[in-house]
């Protein structure tokens, strides 16, 4: 199931200060992932992290061996169950098991989204794909499967997987998660990323062509960018419209070359406050079509070094919606 076509919203009238949170937005001042659940599948639905045992080309030697600079041992899997020794299907079990407790979770209605989280989730051969993505859908309590790679891990066996999953499970969606972190070539250079501008756009052709929904990942406050070059990220993503947009606040880790960086001086990290303020900035410029699945990001706590702020994610939150209140704005309003 691919989410449905949506009306696009008017996000208010007249200038900023004028604009209302439209009703299926559920009291919050942009379209959350939240939302999207409760009003395209009824119901609220929780994330279950799960580490699918792969690699990345930017690790396995094939594109460079140390990762993304900002990346940690975990392959940005920290959240994911205990995953020792353990198949996808008995962590996605112990994670339905965390949430038993959850009232979505009393009945028999698939509230479940299956996030493939840890490195890069089409790096295998295609075989070891379909099994654990259809044993994944196949669960009852699944209602669609979100799969974190890059751009440049989607060849054509690994669509064509994408779209039979699709005709396969049409009562679940299929999602793909793309990290961009930026438009801009140096700073792509500088935090390894491996590939260029047109690698991904050429992934986001070949999934939408296929009606495959793609989550593009936003980092704020990489070094080296100034505000203009974030916001024009954001703006490239606007002109984009995906499905959705994960705005991730750069987290400092132990372990990382960026952790090395840190500590020799090279760069700051944002305070609280200019995060919410450009974060605001970023939802501003949004189409209210986009959902929001994520406006700061989880940083592990046994891991952060900075900005420590972070670790309070309610705060964060909550900063953001205060934010957003004081200025009278919502997701869309300054969307041209």
């Amino acid at each position: 199931m691919t989410p449905p076509a949506q009306q696009p919203r008017t996000p208010g009238s007249g200038a900023r200060g004028e604009n209302r949170i439209p009703g299926d937005w559920y009291g919050k001042p942009y379209h959350s992932l939240d939302a999207w659940c409760k009003n395209t599948l009824r119901r609220k639905c929780y994330k279950v992290a799960l580490n699918a045992h792969m690699t990345c080309p930017n690790r396995d030697g094939t594109k460079g061996t140390r990762g993304c600079i900002f990346c940690s041992g975990g392959g940005s899997g920290e959240f994911a169950v205990s995953t020792a020794g353990k198949s996808v299907a008995r962590q996605l079990l112990e994670g339905e098991a965390l949430l038993s407790g959850k009232a979505a979770l009393s009945g028999d209605t698939p509230c479940i989204i299956a996030y493939f989280q840890a490195y890069t989730n089409t790096y295998a051969p295609v075989e070891f794909l379909e099994q654990i993505f259809s044993q994944t859908l196949s669960s009852p309590r699944v209602c669609g499967i979100s799969i974190a790679t890059r751009p440049d891990c989607l060849p054509e066996d690994v669509l064509a997987l994408l779209s039979s999953l699709k005709e396969r499970f049409p009562g679940k969606f299929v999602w793909v998660e793309l990290g961009l972190q930026t438009i801009h070539e140096d700073t792509a250079r500088f935090i390894r990323r491996g590939y260029g501008l047109e690698c991904f756009e050429e992934a986001f052709r070949n999934l939408r062509c296929r009606e495959i929904p793609v989550i593009v990942h936003s980092i704020l406050g990489l070094p080296r960018e100034s505000r203009a070059q974030m916001l024009a990220t954001n703006a490239y993503l606007n002109r984009l419209r995906p499905f959705g947009v994960k705005l991730q606040l750069l987290h400092v880790l132990h372990g990382t070359d960026l952790a090395d960086c840190y500590a020799k001086g090279e760069f700051e990290v944002l305070g609280k406050e200019e995060y919410l303020e450009l974060a605001a900035d970023c939802l501003e410029r949004l189409s209210p079509e986009i959902v929001i699945h994520r406006v700061t990001g989880d940083g592990p706590k046994k891991l952060l070094i900075a900005p420590l702020w972070s670790a309070d994610k309610k705060s964060v939150l909550n900063g953001l919606h205060r934010v957003l209140r004081q200025r009278g704005s919502i997701q869309g309003c300054a969307d041209n």
